[in-house]
C-alpha cells in the first residue's frame, strides 16, 4: 500500500477512475488512478494541503468527473479491483509520475505544457504532464 485509504475512499477513487476515463478502457482508468494517488503522496506545489484521496478527489476546480452521473452511482467489482492495485502500487506510463491529466478538444493535439508542466506523454484522449524532477521529491 503506497496511501493511507479506507473502504469508502477505495470507492471514491474507483468512482473518479470511472468516471473521468471509463471511455479510455481499463489501462486508462488506471492512469487516471496514479495521478490521484500521486496528488496524495505528493506534498508539492497545488497538492501541499491534500493527504487523503478523498481531499484530493474534492479538492476544488480538480476533476470535472465529481459533477457527473458515472461518478454518483456505486463502482463495480472490477472497477474497485482496479483501483486496489493502484494503492496497492501499480504504475503505468505516461502517468507514473504525473499530477495532472486532461483530454484535449476533439482535432486537437496535447499542449507541451500544462499548468507550466512538462508533457510525460499520452494514451488515448487523455495528455498526461509531470513536474520537473526534484520539484515533488515524494513522486520522483
Amino acid at each position: 500500500m503506497i496511501v493511507k485509504y479506507n473502504t469508502k475512499e477505495l470507492d471514491l477513487l474507483a468512482r473518479i477512475m470511472r468516471a473521468e476515463a471509463l471511455n479510455e478502457g481499463n489501462l486508462g482508468m488506471l492512469m487516471v488512478g496514479n495521478v490521484v494517488v500521486n496528488r496524495a503522496i505528493a506534498d508539492c506545489l497545488t497538492f501541499k494541503n491534500v493527504r487523503t484521496l478523498t481531499d484530493v478527489i474534492y479538492q476544488p476546480n480538480q476533476f470535472v468527473g465529481t459533477k457527473g452521473s458515472l461518478f454518483q452511482s456505486k463502482p463495480t467489482s472490477k472497477e474497485k479491483e482496479l483501483a486496489e492495485r493502484v494503492v496497492r502500487g501499480e504504475y503505468y506510463h505516461p502517468a507514473t509520475n504525473a499530477l495532472w491529466f486532461y483530454a484535449p478538444s476533439p482535432g486537437t493535439n496535447c499542449k507541451s505544457t500544462w499548468y507550466d508542466q512538462k508533457r510525460a506523454g499520452s494514451y488515448k484522449g487523455h495528455c498526461f504532464y509531470e513536474p520537473t524532477p526534484g520539484v515533488c521529491k515524494e513522486i520522483h
